[in-house]
C-alpha cells in the first residue's frame, strides 16, 4: 500500500448515488467536448493482444503486462492484456485510412499489478486513448503546444459545466492559462529534487502545468521520469498536470506526445539497450514508412471524475480492490470507496 492521504474533516460533496450520476454527465461532457476539439472518432479497441506482434505498451519500459495463454488456440502465443494503446491506436489509423486533420478515441481498461494503491493509483486503470494523424511539417512543439491548449480548453469547459451543474458544491479550481516548462528546465531550477517533487513545486505556484520532453536523459545523467522508447517521441511529448486542493498535491491528468519516426525509434532504443524490439512486426512497418505521423495520448477518465468532482480518493469514483487496511482507514475519515 503506498502513502494514504486524509484530509482533515474531509466529507464529500456529493453523496453516493449523486457520485453515481455526476460520474456519467462528467465523462460524457468530457468525451462530446474532446472528440469535437480534436476532430475525433470513436472507435471499438481491444482488452488483450498478442505479445509477439509488439503492440502492447511497455509504459516506462519496465512493467510486466497481465497475461495468459489460450487452451483452444496454443499457436497465438501468449495473450497479453494492453497496457495502454498507444501503439495499436497508430496501426488502427494507418489500417482505417484515416486522413492528417483527424483522429480516433476509445475507452480503455487495464490491469496494472505493479501499481502501490494510494488515493491517486488503482491496478485497475480507464482512459480515453485518443491518436490524431498529423502532417509531417507539423511535428515540432509549436503543433505539440496547439494540441495541449486544446485540450485544457476542454478542462476549463468541464469547470464552467460543474459550476453549472453544482453551483453550491463546487468551485473554480483552474487558471485562464496552462503554464508549458521542459524537464530540464525544472532540473535547473530544483537540481536536488526527485521529478516528482519539482512537479509538486512548480504545480502548486502555477495550478496547471505542461512539462515536456519525459524520458530522455537530462544534464544529471538522469530522466525526469520514465517513459517507453517505442511510442512517444522524448522530444516531442509531455504530461498535464493540475494542483489538487483537496489533497494538497499535484495529479497527472494526461500523458502525451507526438509519435516515434523511425529516426527517433532508433535513437531510443538505443540509449535503452532495447534494439530488439525492432524485429516486431508494428516497429517493422514503422521502420518501413507504412504507418502515419501521429500525435496521442491518455486521459484518466476516473482522475477527471476525481478532480472535477474533488474527491480525496480514486476509489470513490471508480469500483476496484484496496487493501483492508487502506478500506478501514478510509471509513474512518469519511472517505466512501466503491
Amino acid at each position: 500500500m503506498g502513502k494514504l492521504l486524509l484530509p482533515p474533516e474531509y466529507r464529500s460533496t456529493l453523496d453516493i448515488v449523486e457520485t453515481q450520476k455526476a460520474i456519467r454527465s462528467l465523462k460524457t461532457f468530457i468525451q462530446n467536448n474532446l472528440s469535437q476539439a480534436l476532430n475525433l472518432k470513436r472507435v471499438s479497441a481491444p482488452l488483450f493482444v498478442q505479445a509477439e506482434t509488439g503492440l502492447n505498451d511497455n509504459l516506462t519500459g519496465v512493467e510486466t503486462p497481465v497475461g495468459f495463454d489460450l487452451t483452444k488456440h496454443p499457436e497465438m502465443g501468449r495473450i497479453e492484456i494492453v497496457q495502454s494503446l498507444a501503439k495499436w491506436k497508430r496501426q488502427a489509423l494507418h489500417e482505417y485510412g484515416f486522413e492528417p486533420g483527424v483522429g480516433l478515441y476509445t475507452d480503455m481498461n487495464a490491469i496494472r499489478p505493479h501499481e502501490e494503491t494510494d488515493n491517486l493509483h488503482s491496478i485497475y486503470v480507464d482512459q480515453w486513448d485518443w491518436e490524431l494523424v498529423m502532417r509531417e511539417e507539423e511535428r515540432n512543439f509549436a503543433y505539440l503546444k496547439k494540441i495541449v491548449t486544446k485540450i485544457y480548453d476542454v478542462f476549463l469547459r468541464t469547470e464552467e459545466f460543474m459550476r453549472y451543474e453544482y453551483p453550491t458544491q463546487y468551485s473554480s479550481l483552474l487558471p485562464e492559462e496552462i503554464f508549458f516548462v521542459t524537464s530540464q528546465e525544472l532540473e535547473d531550477a530544483w537540481p536536488d529534487l526527485t521529478g516528482d517533487e519539482r512537479e509538486a513545486k512548480i504545480t502548486r505556484e502555477k495550478k496547471a502545468i505542461f512539462v515536456s520532453q519525459i524520458g530522455k536523459k537530462l544534464k544529471s545523467g538522469k530522466p525526469h521520469d520514465g517513459r517507453a522508447p517505442d511510442y512517444d517521441d522524448w522530444e516531442l511529448n509531455g504530461d498535464i498536470i493540475l494542483w489538487h486542493p483537496v489533497l494538497d498535491r499535484h495529479v497527472e491528468l494526461s500523458s502525451m506526445g507526438i509519435r516515434v519516426n523511425s529516426e527517433s525509434l532508433k535513437r531510443q532504443l538505443e540509449e535503452r539497450n532495447a534494439m530488439d524490439r525492432l524485429e516486431y512486426p508494428f516497429h517493422q512497418q514503422l521502420l518501413a514508412g507504412e504507418l502515419p505521423q501521429t500525435i496521442g495520448g491518455g486521459i484518466g477518465q476516473s482522475r477527471i471524475c476525481l478532480f472535477f468532482m474533488q474527491k480525496a480518493h480514486i476509489g470513490e469514483v471508480q469500483a476496484s480492490v484496496w487493501p483492508e487496511q487502506m478500506r478501514q482507514k478510509c471509513r474512518e475519515n469519511g472517505i466512501h470507496l466503491l
